[in-house]
């Protein structure tokens, strides 16, 4: 990312691309559009499906102690009442009394250099609004008469099983993903080897009824969130809590992000839940450091409003001791969508490359959408056609590859790096006449060599992983 340039310029520009090489779309766009969704495109789905399998793989595949879940969208409402999205779960909102649009008072006080959070309560946003309302104008009309600020539900309501119309007892989509791993708990620690301390990792939907959806992917009214939930004996958080702070930045920098674009933030107003929260921040294009990880000291809040609700005992029993518990959970918590931003917006590289200006991904290869392109030097000499086919077809048994052959190599070249893909193969006439292997030029140095054809594979596996 070029700290250098403005912020909302290189923003712009990082949504130009993702829609011009199609990573993300505007969610019904043909209808208009609609404000706060978003569809992942050709190369988006595949961005996306590489961050949630590295994502996978650290948190799971790696771990002795941690294990997987995917738990039905839809809950029990009672679900909600128990967690505290009924009663706690809202952003506070004022309106406009001249042409009624809807502000988010946090954020706009937040805009004028006043500290607020929507943890605060209804009265205290009140009086922080009343005193410092006169500089915050409407962002459509620019009048700066609102109403008081009351708390917004953010949770989304469906029919589900309400085959009356009267919607007397709503159902609700999952304000957060992660009550799945607390509601199977139990199931868990009985059908598998799970001892305390461990772990539970889950990547799920989750919906908002946010006001002021913004920022392109930072905030959205649907979202994909990871989760893990750490189940520790009481009061043996300290040190477990520190090693997952660190552990989780750690990875992000061996994804390719750079230390000083990251930060963390303690929470000063913790929500309704936690003990302790921490924020992994990271420095957006849109607006500098904000949050794109959360990590939650949640003590024993949730299995012990569960088991008070369903009346099911969730207590933990020590299988040496017989010591019976309910554990305390740390919890690390990320939406997709920001993780994927934060990717692009770090590989997004505009730089002179060979005498000219380019725009390139410089992406983690274990990331990249695509891993390899095959070119034929020429697309109307059928010995070479033929030759960069059957490479095309060896590779893309074990790697994500594309085929390429529209225009000049040198705009094939420029295409690929937009797209962030690290490596690029060309059939020419000496891979025909000479037998002197393929082409393979590296993305991000330029450089190029000759490499067999039949060592091609192994060569670019150990590149990409």
């Amino acid at each position: 990312m070029k700290n250098s340039e403005p912020k909302n310029d290189l923003m712009e520009k990082i949504v130009s691309l993702c829609k011009r090489r199609g990573f993300i779309f505007q969610g019904s766009e043909i209808y208009g559009g609609m404000a706060g969704m978003y569809d992942y495109g050709p190369y988006g789905v595949e961005l996306l499906n590489n961050i949630k399998a590295a994502w996978w793989k650290e948190h799971v595949q790696k771990r002795d102690n941690y294990f997987g879940l995917d738990s039905a969208m839809f809950k029990e409402p009672r679900v909600w009442e128990a967690s505290g999205h009924t009663s706690g779960f809202s952003d506070p909102l004022a309106e406009c009394k001249k042409c009624n649009t809807r502000i988010r008072v946090d954020k706009e006080l937040d805009k004028i250099g006043v500290k607020a959070d929507e943890k605060m309560s209804e009265a205290k946003l009140n009086e922080l609004f009343n005193e410092y309302k006169t500089k915050i104008k409407c962002p459509k009309c620019g009048a700066n008469d609102f109403t008081p600020v009351h708390a917004f539900n953010l949770l989304v309501k469906t029919n589900m099983g309400d085959f009356t119309g009267k919607n007397e007892n709503p159902a609700y989509l999952p304000g957060e993903a992660c009550q799945g791993i607390y509601l199977n708990f139990k199931n868990v620690v009985d059908s598998t080897r799970a001892k305390i301390p461990f772990g539970i990792a889950q990547i799920g939907k989750a919906f908002r009824n946010e006001i002021s959806p913004r920022n392109f992917l930072f905030r959205t009214r649907e979202l994909e969130q990871a989760d893990t939930q750490y189940f520790i004996r009481p009061n043996e958080n300290k040190e477990a809590y520190e090693k997952i702070k660190q552990d989780r930045f750690k990875w992000y920098v061996s994804m390719g992000i750079k230390p000083e674009n990251l930060r963390f933030k303690q929470h000063e107003n913790l929500a309704f839940y936690a003990a302790d929260a921490w924020d992994i921040e990271y420095n957006f294009p849109f607006n500098g450091f904000d949050e794109l990880e959360g990590i939650h000291d949640r003590t024993n809040y949730d299995l012990t409003q569960h088991m008070k609700y369903s009346g099911t005992d969730l207590n933990y029993t020590d299988p040496n001791t017989g010591e019976k518990y309910i554990p305390w959970i740390l919890e690390t918590s990320v939406g997709m969508g920001r993780m994927f931003l934060a990717f692009i917006s770090e590989a997004y590289t505009e730089e002179e490359f060979g005498g000219e200006a380019r725009t390139v991904l410089k992406l983690s290869p274990r990331l990249a959408p695509i891993k390899v392109a095959v070119f034929p030097l020429l697309k109307n000499k059928p010995e070479l056609v033929a030759k960069a086919r059957e490479v095309y077809e060896m590779l893309r048994e074990d790697i994500r590859t594309e085929w390429d052959d529209n225009g000049n190599v040198g705009k094939r070249y420029r295409r690929q790096d937009e797209i962030g893909t690290p490596f690029c193969v060309t059939i020419d006439f000496e891979t025909i006449e000479q037998d002197a292997g393929v082409t393979v030029r590296e993305r991000d140095t330029g450089k190029q060599e000759r490499v067999k054809i039949e060592d091609l594979k192994d060569y670019i596996k150990g590149k990409i992983h």
